[in-house]
């Protein structure tokens, strides 16, 4: 077979393949995706750090955490603040239902920390309430606090 009669028949080939009718018809997929909204309550000056308590929002799942950050940028010269504390993290749906209480010992070495593991499912259009607190050695605190609406 010469070379020219070997290329047509392999166009015709291709050609019919390609117009051949799909055998498989895959239906669009869609992926309902519910926004997260991020809500954090006022930063306020804790145990000589800048700390806030915040809630993300998902639909009617709710987890909260507590930040704790320098509370400004140190002194030339001067060493970075390392401190052990304690923290306390607590959330509920305002009418009782529990979102949990954590305790939880943190080593803050002058990086941004999160302080995770409280949350759950709540009813829709139940406002959340979330207290945060870092303690160190001979440094009593108070809370940082937050309310929160779960609107779905």
């Amino acid at each position: 077979m010469s070379r020219i009669a070997l290329l047509a028949t392999a166009a015709v080939g291709l050609a019919l393949f390609g117009a051949a009718p799909a055998t498989a018809a895959h239906a669009p997929t869609t992926t309902a995706t519910t926004a997260t909204t991020v809500t954090c309550g006022p930063s306020a000056l804790r145990v000589g750090l800048s700390t806030k308590v915040c809630a993300e929002v998902t639909g009617n799942s709710v987890q909260l955490y507590g930040q704790i950050n320098l509370a400004g940028p140190p002194s030339p010269g001067s060493t970075l603040p390392v401190k052990d504390l304690t923290t306390t993290l607590t959330g509920n749906a305002v009418g009782g239902t529990s979102l949990g209480h954590l305790v939880q010992p943190v080593r803050f070495q002058a990086a941004t920390t999160q302080v995770r593991g409280v949350g759950g499912t709540v009813p829709c259009g139940s406002p959340v309430h979330a207290e945060f607190t870092p303690s160190a050695l001979g440094y009593p605190s108070s809370p940082v606090t937050l309310d929160v609406p779960v609107t779905c």
